[in-house]
């Protein structure tokens, strides 16, 4: 069969067949879509190449809910601080590309022969490319991948994929290709719905409350803007579920949300403008000073070794860049909570 006829499975365990080690690696501070597709790729190589495959990532799991996933479905991911790349190793790419900076490897170094993502990439040339941005996740695609090679996958990765694809359409993220819509119903039948309700409940600890309570009280409208700097904040998921929270008020159209988390600076931004990309808005904010990035309604970032607390001084420079970003000329912000109302519940 011409290769490029072939399905896109097969194509991929072709080219895996060569290698002896096989590591299955995702960015870094993984999320449910990068866990639940380098999952998929897993039981792929294992019940069609056997052999040594590892799913790898560095970093943290920041979220409650994406941290239960992790203890009830039990994925089979390592989490690594660092790692130096076994020479001779297979590399496959999952919910990130090479150039991004954010796995484990670099490109220079490390034989990275598949790459499988629904994020936009620069065309970086690997024996296997399987990149579509017009899908709703990675996990769709991983999915696809054990559906045309009739593997199950069982209830505890059926249910992680299916919360993987649900999250990555949240916050107007809602465009479901042909492929999407086909392997939803195929996980659905296969899921647990009991495990699915109990991740998106997941237990919150105390101190989230009252980071959230601090947030609101310290959120700045900039006409259809916000800015919120959260002076602390108990763990890094409280960033991007502030910028969730804001995102569904009437009135605001932008956010940017950060917060001091282990002495770096952590971005969550949203935007539910139809001409404007959140990722875009996440690296322009903060060239020089960091690394920003991802999809065109929801995208984060990070500021490295700003210390325990956000100083004054780069509160207002992230500020004035958020606003430049935006095209907001600077002017006096109206807080989301009127301070009358925050002083009289005191």
């Amino acid at each position: 069969m011409n290769d490029r006829r072939a399905r896109k499975s097969d194509r991929l365990l072709r080219v895996l067949a060569r290698y002896e080690e096989i590591l299955i690696v995702t960015h870094n501070n993984p999320d449910p879509d990068a866990m639940a597709a380098g999952w998929a790729l897993w039981l792929l190589v294992k019940e069609k190449l056997g052999g040594n495959v590892r799913l790898l990532a560095s970093g943290f799991i920041a979220r409650a809910e994406n941290r239960h996933m992790l203890d009830l479905l039990k994925p089979p991911l390592e989490l690594v601080r660092e790692m130096a790349y076994p020479a001779g190793a297979a590399v496959v790419l999952v919910d990130c590309q090479p150039g991004n900076q954010n796995h484990l490897f670099d490109e220079a170094d490390a034989k990275i022969v598949a790459v499988v993502d629904h994020h936009p990439g620069a065309g970086w040339r690997a024996p296997f490319r399987d990149v579509r941005p017009n899908m709703a996740a990675s996990s769709s695609l991983a999915a696809s991948y054990l559906r045309e090679q009739k593997i199950a996958p069982g209830a505890r990765l059926a249910t992680a994929l299916l919360f993987a694809i649900r999250t990555e359409t949240r916050g107007s993220e809602t465009h479901y290709s042909r492929l999407d819509r086909a392997v939803i119903p195929w996980l659905s039948e296969r899921s647990d719905p009991g495990q699915l309700a109990e991740i998106e409940s997941a237990p919150l600890s105390p101190e989230y409350y009252g980071d959230m309570v601090l947030a609101l009280q310290g959120t700045f409208l900039y006409e259809d803007t916000a800015f919120c700097l959260l002076p602390r904040a108990s763990g890094p998921e409280i960033v991007g579920e502030v910028a969730d929270l804001l995102i569904r008020c009437r009135s605001i159209h932008r956010v940017l949300c950060g917060a001091a988390v282990d002495n770096d600076l952590l971005v969550s931004i949203r935007t539910d403008l139809e001409d404007e990309d959140a990722g875009l808005l996440a690296r322009d904010t903060l060239a020089g000073i960091g690394r920003g990035g991802g999809h065109r309604r929801r995208a984060g970032g990070k500021v490295p070794s700003v210390g325990p607390r956000v100083t004054e001084t780069l509160q207002e420079e992230l500020r004035n860049r958020w606003m430049t970003t935006c095209g907001i000329d600077r002017q006096r912000g109206t807080r989301l909570v009127p301070l009358r109302e925050i002083v009289e519940n005191l």
